[in-house]
């Protein structure tokens, strides 16, 4: 009941024209102390300079405690479904919490393929990504139909893990979401930081798999899944390719726009504003492949932001002399969704890319 209710409060508001740049917002947060993110002119200088930009992103997600080298894997399950043997499985993230997966292995796989880690997004689980649950991120099945390996897992308080949080199995998931944001404040991380450890240690079973060429790994995700999906490929050079369906955003226009309370609590991270936007957490991609797609109408990617960070990007991509690695789309009259022609574009992505 929770997940519909707030889907039907959230494809409601982000239906809704974006509010006009700065229109209400008090005086006192039109100035913030916001560092600016300058591209140099050449690659060169790019290349010197991204180690620092890096260190900075990385130092925003707050402390990480080590991952193991490969995770401690438990297959609960194996069935085969059209196309394709699914196996249910988890690992102890060796901090707090037991993670469920699920990994999709296409028929008739000889030799390692490429591979794509899925993200779903906030209220979202595994169960939508593979179609278990109705879900408009339901990606696993056609992926694997294309022949690619397809992992997912549930994040913090989502899917499974549901309940597990500090506060006991009784918590709303709301409640549950920010107990974790300020308990993981307290030992020093963020939640946004630990939600992208375990991604990683998703990535970490998914190349240890013989059926995976961990050359040919993308990720993708909608939402908070697309938020993920560009900052895992930010801070993990194992991924080399990249779609994102809604949440193309830039953290300044959200200001500007009254939209912080657009996206989840567990989004935020402190101090990366001091030194740049998103721009700079984006500009670690390239030169690998980085599909964006958002809807004209979604509150939660201003139009006036997307403009900016698709300038930024498209000279960062040109540096490295690969300008057709990364594009934008920007979708008429659409909002917060994952529609079917985005779906089309993110599976002719990776099959051109991976």
């Amino acid at each position: 009941m929770w997940n519909h209710l707030r889907s039907l409060a959230i494809s409601r508001l982000r239906r809704a024209p974006v509010q006009a740049p700065w229109a209400g917002v008090p005086d006192a947060y039109r100035q913030l102390p916001v560092g600016r993110f300058s591209l140099p002119g050449n690659a060169a200088d790019w290349i010197r300079e991204r180690e620092s930009v890096s260190s900075i992103v990385i130092g925003s997600l707050g402390d990480r405690p080590p991952r193991p080298p490969i995770p401690a894997v438990r297959t609960v399950w194996r069935k085969q479904a059209r196309g394709f043997t699914i196996e249910k499985f988890t690992f102890q993230n060796c901090v707090d919490s037991v993670v469920p997966g699920y990994i999709a292995i296409p028929l008739g796989i000889t030799k390692p393929g490429p591979a794509v880690l899925a993200i779903h997004g906030h209220g979202g689980s595994k169960e939508g990504i593979f179609g278990r649950i109705s879900s408009q991120q339901n990606v696993a099945e056609r992926l694997a139909a294309r022949g690619f390996v397809v992992m997912a897992i549930d994040n913090y308080f989502s899917g499974e893990r549901r309940g597990s949080g500090p506060d006991g199995p009784n918590a709303s998931p709301s409640t549950e979401e920010s107990s974790l944001f300020k308990l993981n404040l307290w030992l020093g991380r963020t939640l946004w930081g630990m939600m992208l450890r375990d991604q990683q240690m998703a990535l970490d079973y998914l190349v240890s798999r013989p059926e995976v060429d961990p050359a040919r790994i993308g990720t993708q995700g909608m939402s908070m899944g697309s938020t993920a999906a560009w900052w895992l490929a930010a801070i993990d050079e194992r991924v080399k390719a990249v779609v994102g369906a809604a949440c193309f955003t830039r953290y300044q226009d959200l200001i500007a726009t009254r939209g912080l309370p657009q996206h989840g609590i567990y989004y935020y991270v402190p101090g990366l504003l001091r030194a740049f936007d998103t721009e700079g957490v984006m500009s670690l991609i390239a030169p690998r492949p980085f599909l964006a797609m958002t809807g004209d109408r979604d509150a939660g990617s201003p139009p006036k932001g997307v403009r900016t960070l698709e300038e930024v990007l498209s000279r960062c991509y040109a540096l490295y002399g690969k300008p057709d690695r990364f594009n934008s789309v920007i979708l008429p009259n659409t909002g917060h969704v994952y529609s079917e022609l985005m779906k089309q574009k993110m599976l002719a992505w990776f099959e051109l890319f991976l």
